[in-house]
């Protein structure tokens, strides 16, 4: 491969260096044209077919070289063969010639591209996969835009050939026609500019606006008919109507009440959705109770001879839902309402895009709306295992009704759910097994991450059974037993409750959504464009529901940019800004990460360097007995720009705060090296992993000339 790009590279480097050395543009003048034209007329008399065949190629060749000229040889077509068949030469000639540029350009130039701007181009391509056509065709239509520049641009995007050569063909065609027909009537031109006059350039770029009204009249035929079922109310009771109160509805409500829209609010259950009643709160709750346990088991540590807490499982479930409800007014009905938010408590159903039915225990009302914003939020996803509804089964949506200690839990999953919840059952005295049919734990992460929790977890005595995959659950003389496949052979594990934390799936049923027939992704979620819109234009969705992440912070960030959208679009429209997503997994020590790790740049084949810090060299660290653990930051080959981050530390979601604001600013390293951080503070590793990337690229040159420096400044 590399061998092929560097003879292409250098043939056409000698190509274009031949054609400029020996002057050959010279030929490709008016002045030339005009000159020469009954030699070269008399040439296609004797020799018709020889003489468009070397037209056509050197039309092919001049193209596909990218060589100035191409306007002087579409002249001489119309002048050589006449306005047909010198259109017909000139149209596939061009045609060839620009696809086979854009081929070298793919060829020589894409991949080094992606890799160093894969995501920008990911988004390009998207754009292209629904709308590629219709933009190359305005492009080919209007010849302002260099043609040459089209090709090597859209060779570098993955807009199909097949396309792209007949859009070509079709939009360079008037353009051709004009520049032909002036071929014919060579005599009467005197310069290039009798041809591409202001007039003629704007007649051309008013025919090149034609795709684009095309789009615009198709999207409104589409619109028409989506619509056209339904009838639309003269008037609405409400700017916004938002179902579901967890973290994207709330915030939707709040932004929309707050620029003084009028916004309905339904929730169905519990105000404050997962993350308050049986999410982040709750096990955030219960990971600080079992890391209280696991700090006093480690007194000795800390100069203290022995330490000893009598605890008992159900006042630690009482704690955790004392925490909510402490909580629960941040996301109350009552506060909600102070805000200006219309807050009904029952259960939605969507009639058509303006019309919702909410149904409560005082009956059935019917409300109108000019926006939709769906925040239904996921659901524990239960694989169809057979056996499974035999045995105790427990979710991340259930678990919170324990009052009694299971003595041997049973976690199905080793992702961030059921990593947070093996460790602080372990830590509460259960007997943890967790089993994960990977072969490491938090799939997602780099390696070396999974290394150390792997370590930290076997050391605080879970059993982690890797590479295998559950098949069957069965109860035999009073005992529940799951049957897992590992390296071929069937394994049993008997336990007494089995925590099922392999994902979420969203709720999209039950509120309407067949009635209308919004699409749904390949992942079950709702089907959302860049600006949170559903393939209803008035209809939005948010949170889980609608992915691709599933985080608290996530669902109030895609919250402002469906409320804005919703309610001021009409004038400007937001494309919901993913570059920068951080997040955590909250075990001990705790694993958060900002952009790329090392496993997301090899995949994306972007190059990158690594900078890394052991937090066991921090002095906050050593004097606190959390010396465990590591910074590890991405960069591109030399320099400084943040591409990605991972932090395992005691509070590691914490620290990474610092990074996460930088990569959104564009600051690079050397900004957090020169910035003052509090001695002694964890925070003081971002500095540290900063130095390292500095002194990995202090040139040994400049370090040699200062060295030489120092020593003639002693001796004077």
């Amino acid at each position: 491969m590399k061998a092929g790009k560097v003879l292409l590279t250098s043939g056409v480097i000698i190509a274009v260096a031949t054609f400029f050395y020996f002057d050959l543009q010279h030929y490709l003048s008016l002045d030339m044209l005009k000159s020469q034209k009954q030699q070269i007329l008399q040439s296609v008399s004797l020799h018709p077919y020889l003489t468009a065949l070397a037209y056509f190629f050197i039309y092919i060749i001049a193209t596909g070289l990218s060589l100035p000229g191409a306007t002087i040889l579409t002249l001489a077509g119309g002048m050589i063969f006449g306005l047909l068949w010198g259109t017909l030469l000139v149209s596939f000639a061009s045609t060839i010639g620009a696809t086979l540029a854009f081929l070298i350009a793919r060829y020589l130039l894409r991949d080094w591209v992606e890799a160093r701007f894969g995501k920008r181009m990911a988004s390009i391509n998207d754009g292209l996969k629904k709308d590629g056509a219709f933009y190359l065709l305005s492009l080919r239509l209007i010849p302002v835009f260099p043609f040459f520049m089209i090709n090597l641009v859209m060779g570098i995007t993955e807009i199909p050939l097949w396309t792209y050569y007949w859009v070509s063909q079709l939009g360079m065609l008037p353009a051709t026609l004009v520049y032909v027909n002036a071929g014919t009537q060579l005599a009467e031109i005197q310069s290039l500019s009798d041809i591409a006059s202001p007039g003629l350039l704007l007649s051309l770029v008013l025919v090149g606006l034609f795709p684009l009204i095309a789009k615009f009249v198709l999207f409104k035929l589409k619109h028409y008919r989506l619509y056209s079922r339904f009838s639309k109310p003269e008037s609405f009771d409400n700017n916004l109507l938002v179902i579901g109160a967890g973290s994207g509805g709330l915030v939707t409500a709040y932004i929309a009440a707050a620029v003084k829209a009028k916004v309905t609010l339904v929730e169905k259950h519990k105000m404050g959705g997962d993350c308050l009643n049986t999410g982040c709160v709750p096990s955030k709750a219960l990971i600080r109770s079992a890391k209280f346990l696991a700090q006093s088991k480690r007194s000795q540590e800390f100069g203290i001879r022995h330490a000893k807490l009598e605890y008992d499982f159900a006042d630690i479930m009482q704690r955790v839902h004392q925490v909510i409800k402490q909580i629960e007014p941040h996301d109350s009905v009552a506060r909600y309402r102070e805000l200006g938010v219309n807050v009904v408590q029952g259960e939605a159903r969507i009639k058509t895009p303006w019309e919702v039915e909410i149904i409560t225990p005082k009956g059935v009302k019917a409300v109108t709306t000019k926006n939709i914003v769906i925040a239904t939020g996921a659901q524990p996803f239960v694989p169809p295992i057979p056996g499974i509804e035999q045995v105790k089964r427990l979710t991340s949506d259930t678990l919170w009704q324990l009052t009694e200690l299971p003595k041997t839990l049973l976690v199905l999953g080793g992702g961030p759910i059921g990593c947070e919840l093996s460790q602080s059952f372990q830590r509460l005295g259960s007997q943890v097994i967790q089993v994960e049919m990977a072969s490491r734990l938090l799939i997602r992460e780099d390696e070396d991450v999974s290394e150390q929790v792997l370590k930290r977890f076997i050391q605080e005595g879970v059993d982690v059974r890797l590479s295998h995959t559950a098949k069957a659950f069965k109860l035999e003389q009073g005992q529940q037993i799951m049957l897992a496949e590992h390296q071929g052979k069937t394994v049993e594990i008997v336990f007494d409750q089995v925590l099922v934390a392999i994902g979420r799936k969203a709720n999209v049923k039950g509120f309407g959504l067949d009635n209308l027939e919004i699409e749904l992704s390949p992942q079950q979620t709702i089907q959302t464009n860049l600006f949170q819109q559903t393939n209803y234009p008035n209809i939005y969705a948010v949170g889980d529901v609608a992915g691709p992440y599933q985080f608290t912070h996530t669902a109030a960030h895609q919250a402002w940019y469906a409320a804005v959208n919703a309610l001021f679009g009409k004038f400007w429209r937001f494309k919901t800004d993913y570059s920068v997503i951080p997040w955590s997994t909250f075990i001990d020590p705790e694993v958060a990460r900002v952009g790329l790790n090392e496993q997301d740049a090899r995949q994306q084949n972007i190059a990158y360097e690594v900078t890394r810090y052991d937090i066991s060299d921090l002095d906050r660290a050593i004097a606190d007995n959390s010396a465990e653990g590591f910074i590890k930051v991405l960069t591109p080959p030399g320099k400084d720009k943040i591409l990605g981050v991972t932090i395992v530390s005691e509070h590691a979601g914490d620290l990474l705060a610092e990074f996460v604001l930088a990569m959104k600013h564009g600051l690079g390293l050397n900004a957090i090296l020169s910035t003052i951080h509090i001695y002694p503070t964890l925070a003081e590793a971002n500095k540290y992993v900063a130095g390292n990337w500095k002194r990995q690229h202090v040139s040994s040159r400049l370090l040699h000339w200062l060295q030489s420096y120092h020593r003639w400044m002693r001796k004077s």
